[in-house]
């Protein structure tokens, strides 16, 4: 029988501090009992030689000097088995959806490694969103990790869902299952994702995880790493492709912010803790492709910037960890195009792996390249238009300023229930590309413009 201690010195926050009695482990499962007799549970946040730090995952109200405190030997395990798939869970791995508990064939630590690097394999192979922008301009492939960056007000909730009720992967043998966890959001959010992720039906392929404002710290802490091991369970003990999406990265964030205020530890760059860029690389590392496994998982962690400011800590670090970034822009909201997704900003750095013959098209590359470059020609003329006027240009520069406005119409600008095919996002980028002159495509090769432009197909035969 393990032993009660009534060793605590401080409580501050959600935080409780005691002398330490025993060895005890990081992340350790700890059980207090309050004076009048109830309990609630915490765990080890940090233990040095004389002290051990114990976040309470219901808060610290109610506990004084007199409560007690048994170490259980134990860290937080998520259960897994088959059957989390079409489930609604806490962040804290309960069901929310009113099913019956899961009974899992195992428990599986939440706190592990990222992928050893030696045995990683390099991301490869499309997955197809049905989002044109990101599709035909910024391809996600296997094994890759390719946050959003938005902001306050910004559609990257909707992007999200979209993303996750449209993802898959063009070979029919192949399994795949979305893994999708929200931190920090409010009810009513909260009950938006649970609607429509059975409205859609996506939640047929998917585990969902919702981590509401009002629920502890410590909870949103372990939401994403609840996530991250369900969707390891699902890869490399299932063999399935997985998509885990994590929404909102600057919420996790905040809370490391808040524990580290609450154990006066000395702050770093706009008061985040010195080591936030080593917590969030643990977790987007977790993604990828490890040699010898079939399955995959492939990782878009959504943050929303504060005021906008792409250089913030977050999105900074973000940046450095990650292999690209796809920008909502606030411009493109607020001329009510959907989804807003900024195509002079956004990258993917490892899009040439997951494009091309027998994977997408062979034309795709080209058309990605030719189509950006238009883009920013007549993103740039809308600057010059301004001053002159548009009757001021030549016929060449009109074409690429109808270009960019067909463009954001056309190809940017889609439906919330679109599922668009990447061929159907081709053929629109070829019909933008048919207005501007042959001689003026310089990153398509000529046998790719015989193969595809418009004016070169030959009409069918009835």
């Amino acid at each position: 029988m393990r032993k009660e201690y009534r060793t605590i010195t401080e409580i501050a926050g959600p935080l409780v501090f005691l002398e330490k009695t025993e060895h005890v482990g990081y992340g350790e499962i700890v059980d207090i009992t309050l004076s009048d007799g109830s309990r609630k549970r915490g765990q080890v946040l940090d233990t040095s030689k004389d002290m051990v730090v114990v976040q309470v995952f219901e808060g610290t109200d109610g506990i004084d000097r007199n409560s007690t405190v048994k170490f259980l030997g134990e860290t937080v395990k998520l259960g897994v088995s088959p059957d989390i798939i079409g489930r609604i869970l806490s962040g804290a791995g309960q069901p929310l959806d009113g099913g019956p508990p899961i009974i899992p064939k195992e428990k599986k630590e939440i706190i592990v490694g990222a992928i050893n690097p030696y045995a990683r394999e390099k991301p490869k192979e499309f997955i197809q969103t049905g989002i044109s922008t990101i599709d035909g301009m910024f391809t996600l492939v296997r094994g890759q990790k390719l946050p959003i960056f938005s902001g306050s007000g910004l559609p990257h909730n909707d992007i999200a869902l979209q993303i996750a009720k449209n993802a898959k992967v063009l070979a029919e043998v192949e399994e795949f299952a979305v893994v999708f966890a929200a931190m920090g959001i409010t009810n009513e959010e909260a009950q938006h994702f649970m609607r429509e992720f059975e409205r859609t039906g996506a939640i047929k392929k998917s585990v969902v995880f919702l981590n509401l404002a009002n629920d502890p710290t410590i909870e949103r802490l372990i939401t994403p790493k609840m996530a991250l091991t369900a969707a390891e369970y699902l890869a490399f003990d299932l063999d399935m492709h997985v998509l885990i999406i994590l929404t909102d990265i600057t919420n996790y964030c905040e809370a490391l912010r808040q524990i580290g205020a609450a154990r006066e530890e000395v702050p770093g760059r706009r008061g985040y803790p010195g080591y936030m860029y080593t917590d969030l690389a643990t977790m987007y590392e977790r993604a990828g492709r490890i040699k010898g496994r079939k399955g995959t998982i492939t990782q878009i962690p959504i943050l929303s910037m504060p005021d906008d400011d792409i250089t913030h800590p977050i999105p900074d670090l973000s940046a450095y960890i990650t292999e690209g970034q796809i920008i909502v822009s606030r411009d493109l909201h607020r001329q009510g195009i959907y989804p807003p997704i900024d195509i002079s900003g956004s990258l993917s750095r490892l899009m040439d792996s997951g494009i091309g013959k027998g994977m997408t098209r062979e034309d795709h590359k080209a058309v990605s390249d030719q189509c950006y470059a238009v883009y920013a020609n007549g993103k740039d003329l809308r600057s010059l238009v301004s001053i002159i006027g548009k009757e001021a240009l030549s016929e060449a520069d009109r074409k690429y300023l109808d270009f960019a406005d067909g463009f954001e119409d056309k190809v940017v600008r889609q439906g919330y229930e679109d599922d668009r095919p990447i061929e159907e996002t081709l053929g629109i980028c070829w019909d933008l590309l048919s207005h501007i002159p042959e001689a003026s495509l310089t990153k398509i090769d000529n046998k790719i413009i015989n193969a595809y432009h418009p004016a070169h197909k030959k009409p069918s035969k009835l």
